[in-house]
């Protein structure tokens, strides 16, 4: 039984030594991950690792515990134990509990079938946290308490700037059901073309947040940004008939939306090739929509950038997706792009063995809203790729205000009265992570709201009309110019992708180069690509 309880305690250090670290990849805001450069959508993998091992030491830990006071006739005695010096038993049931109903529902099964009840019992985060500290007390918890501080950091932040409302310049449903939504940002919002962002519409759900790839490049306007929506769930679908709708097009607004983020790659990865392969799946083009208009205006501008063949390869189920394609219009961007960009595209429809009658991009859209709006309602920039100098000031605030709210709870409190309990010192030191970063760190972002306002005021000026968008036919629809596109476009019905016979056929024209290969799609893709290239994707 003594060996049992050792193993168990032991188990339970080396479980706090992971959850050092499992919070840290899910703050996806955070300054540490942007400076090396791991995205939210990357870091999220470790987190999922760390969850699982973090899980399973905990699990055993209490196991070993249960079994040895089973053993020695003491388990619901030991269970409801509730310590003033040491380490408190309950609270740690408490928390194991939640840890436990977290983990279950995280699983791939679950999650997969079930995703909201996934999403709402992991909001019990919060009870996991707080019931461990109090079970192993102050000291015990600062094991943990360094990452688990960094994610409060992060999600103090996150809830600051998803308070905004984010006027929707323009909405419109493509005719394969798409939702292109045009969002308002203000001009110092900085991003980039492989970035993404988190919607949450109001009329639909004030809980759910969902991750929807940048379709428009920081070039094509100052004050706007573009998502590409494809219906696939019930939150999606209400969204489109939330648009399509007459009746509720006659409003002012059409949707209430707030926005997290961006975020995304600190690199501009697709600027650092010459040569590029781009393959997506579906509503994966989004975020090459964005990348092939940021190389087109910054060919036009004779900004920095590398690309000059570009191949683009997009699988798609049925021809009605292929207008995806038309709502950017290069020849608008820069004409005659040909000259200094050889773009080539195949498309491969998958389910449809001949082409329809009427082939083409050109197409109107089934319903759209247009409301120009003021700048000064756009989207945050508290969060994603913000001002690195707001960022770390937040940051040293608030760890500096976390020290001196210790330091004077132990001073004039704790030592003066004598405070001895375990459980309630690590529910006071929870409470001064927490205020340290309300107070300290709130105060940071009340300063940083007013330079951001301050800015907008300056830039008003050239914001007194919405930009005459020059993007990707966000705005008004159009019938756009393609021919210089149709030539270089190939259209496969009823086959799939052979990367090996496009990897020969473009070493063939372009030569033994270094291609820099970009995938947004299924997991099918990466390993294909991976398996075909040799190297990861």
């Amino acid at each position: 039984m003594f060996m049992l309880e050792i193993m168990g305690l032991r188990l339970g250090a080396i479980g706090l030594m992971c959850l050092a670290f499992l919070f840290i990849p899910v703050s996806r805001g955070s300054v540490l991950l942007r400076h090396i450069d791991i995205p939210f959508e990357h870091a999220t993998r470790y987190h999922v690792w760390l969850g699982h091992l973090t899980m399973v030491l905990f699990t055993l830990h209490g196991l070993f515990y249960v079994v040895a006071w089973a053993m020695d006739g003491r388990l619901v005695r030991e269970l409801v134990e509730w310590k003033d010096i040491g380490v408190a038993n309950l609270p740690g049931v408490i928390s194991l509990l939640a840890g436990l109903l977290m983990w279950v529902t995280s699983l791939p099964g679950v999650r997969t079938r079930n995703f909201e009840l996934f999403f709402y019992t992991h909001q019990l985060y919060v009870v996991f946290v707080v019931f461990l500290a109090l079970h192993v007390g102050d000291f015990i918890f600062t094991m943990a308490a360094g990452g688990i501080f960094l994610f409060v950091l992060d999600r103090f932040l996150r809830f600051c700037q998803s308070r905004r409302t984010v006027n929707v310049i323009s909405s419109r449903c493509l005719p394969c059901g798409t939702v292109e939504l045009l969002l308002s940002k203000p001009h110092s919002l900085r991003y980039n073309a492989l970035s993404f962002i988190f919607l949450q519409v109001r009329e639909l759900s004030w809980l759910q947040w969902h991750p929807f790839s940048v379709s428009s490049s920081p070039l094509d306007g100052k004050h706007h940004l573009a998502v590409l929506i494809k219906v696939l769930g019930k939150w999606t679908e209400r969204l489109r008939e939330r648009i399509t709708d007459v009746d509720v097009l006659k409003d002012v607004s059409v949707i209430t939306t707030s926005v997290e983020g961006p975020y995304g790659h600190e690199v501009p990865y697709h600027l650092m090739y010459e040569n590029l392969i781009l393959v997506a799946g579906g509503i994966g083009l989004s975020p090459f929509l964005a990348i092939l208009s940021d190389i087109l205006h910054r060919v036009r501008e004779g900004k920095p950038c590398q690309p000059r063949n570009i191949l683009l390869v997009w699988a798609v189920k049925k021809s009605n997706e292929l207008p995806l394609l038309s709502t950017i219009d290069m020849e608008t961007i820069c004409p005659s792009f040909s000259n200094e960009v050889n773009i080539d595209i195949h498309i491969y429809v998958t389910r449809e063995s001949d082409p329809p009658v009427e082939e083409g991009y050109t197409y109107k859209p089934i319903k759209s809203s247009f409301c120009p709006v003021a700048s000064d309602c756009g989207m945050s920039v508290l969060v994603g790729t913000g001002n690195n100098f707001w960022s770390g000031l937040y940051v040293i605030s608030s760890t500096v205000g976390f020290v001196i709210l210790l330091g004077l709870l132990y001073v004039y409190y704790i030592n003066p009265f004598g405070i001895y309990k375990w459980w309630y010192k690590g529910l006071l030191y929870v409470i001064c992570m927490v205020a340290s970063v309300v107070i300290f760190g709130g105060l940071v972002v009340v300063l940083w709201h007013i330079w951001e306002k301050q800015s907008s005021m300056k830039d008003k000026s050239n914001n007194v009309k919405v930009d005459k968008i020059q993007q990707n036919g966000s705005l008004a629809p159009k019938y756009q110019r393609q021919d210089s596109i149709a030539k270089s476009t190939l259209i496969r019905y009823g086959s799939r992708p052979d990367f090996k016979e496009i990897y020969e056929s473009m070493s063939e024209k372009w030569g033994l180069v270094d291609v820099g290969v970009i995938v947004c799609g299924r997991q099918h893709f990466r390993l294909v690509l991976r398996k075909k290239s040799g190297h990861t994707v």
